[in-house]
């Protein structure tokens, strides 16, 4: 009998774990046997101030197959979820949402597309019961995505998905930080299927994915897959070098032919603004390449587990 990891990343969830729980043990842990298939869930606190990892505790005591990662503070989710996949010990795993925007059937539908050979099943959002703002970003995300950096990432992007021991074991052993999780699995280039999915009004509880994180993995999933900004800096340069040397040699021809009778100051003054604009652009992508490569140089783990609750129980 194969073992399924589920992992589930927890920030700021107390009101939706009972109602995950209860749903996922109708709708998938049932249903399980009938795939001769065991498996084990993994909550990950990451570094919920609220009552979220109490929760998780009495969800515990429920289950003997509930294993409980709390870290020392919040990481943000891909560590989460990179957290749950460093300890599962499932033959594969899937990430489960702790919001109930996704609906519990899809990990069955992951299943039997997994069960047909592929090592990778993610979940596309085909539809989205959201805010049309927050669809529209998604989309622009996924579209940024599929022209510069990665061809095979779908149209409206994907959250959870289904991997094989083998593509948990590559993503664990990369240790890579300030990057994208899910871009790293679409990087990796095992066979992969997927299955679309409604994406759900969330019901409960506040959405902690703020505006600013987004910002930052959409830079980090650019700056780590694509080589589009350093080679958009080169292009800049070759487009204002050349541009210099025209206007160079047409300012030369105007005034060996006394074209230009009164000097000034105003395009001479935009042009600098705009130079150093260019500049400081330039050294501000640089800079990120840099940072990138000093904190990997320290060295410093993506997440750190301040405590771990794997003790069987009795079920009851």
């Amino acid at each position: 009998m194969k073992k399924l990891s589920i992992v589930v990343p927890v920030y700021y969830n107390e009101e939706n774990l009972l109602s995950l729980y209860a749903d996922m043990k109708e709708k998938v842990l049932s249903k399980l046997p009938e795939y001769n298939v065991d498996y084990e869930i993994i909550f990950v606190d990451d570094g919920s101030k609220d009552k979220s990892y109490s929760v998780m505790q009495e969800l515990a005591k429920l289950d003997s197959k509930i294993i409980l990662l709390k870290l020392s503070r919040n990481f943000g989710e891909h560590a989460a979820i990179l957290a749950g996949l460093s300890r599962c010990t499932g033959d594969f795993a899937v990430r489960k949402a702790a919001d109930l925007q996704e609906p519990s059937t899809l990990i069955i539908d992951m299943l039997e597309k997994y069960l047909e050979g592929n090592k990778v099943v993610i979940a596309t959002r085909a539809e989205r019961q959201e805010p049309f703002i927050q669809r529209s970003l998604s989309s622009l995300y996924a579209t940024i995505m599929r022209k510069i950096a990665l061809p095979n990432m779908p149209k409206g992007g994907f959250d959870s998905f289904l991997i094989d021991r083998q593509v948990i074991d590559t993503l664990v052993n990369m240790k890579e930080k300030n990057t994208s999780l899910m871009s790293q699995i679409l990087w990796s280039g095992f066979k992969t299927g997927s299955v679309p999915y409604t994406r759900l009004k969330r019901t409960a509880g506040k959405s902690r994915w703020t505006f600013s994180k987004k910002i930052k993995l959409a830079i980090d999933s650019v700056l780590g897959f694509s080589y589009f900004p350093i080679r958009f800096i080169t292009f800049l340069g070759f487009v204002f070098s050349f541009a210099s040397l025209i206007a160079l040699i047409v300012t030369i021809i105007r005034r060996v032919t006394g074209a230009i009778d009164v000097e000034g100051y105003s395009s001479l003054l935009i042009v600098m603004l705009f130079g150093f604009g260019i500049v400081m652009f330039s050294l501000g992508i640089l800079g990120e390449y840099m940072w990138r490569m000093f904190d990997a140089t320290r060295n410093r783990p993506p997440f750190i587990i301040d405590e771990q609750d794997d003790e069987k129980k009795d079920i009851k």
